[in-house]
């Protein structure tokens, strides 16, 4: 659930921090995979920590 979160968020994210800095459609791809990446580890830590402490 957080990982999806964090892929979609991320996604978003680095979509809109391509366009503010004016990049084209392949920047923003690129800033989008990104940012979707490593909000999805985020994630990944997240769901780990939380499965450990209350399993």
């Amino acid at each position: 659930m957080y990982v999806l979160a964090g892929i979609v968020i991320g996604a978003i994210l680095g979509d809109w921090r391509a366009r503010k800095r004016g990049g084209n459609g392949l920047d923003r791809a690129q800033y989008a995979a990104v940012h979707a990446i490593a909000l999805a580890l985020v994630g990944i830590f997240i769901t780990i920590v939380i499965n450990r402490i209350w399993a």
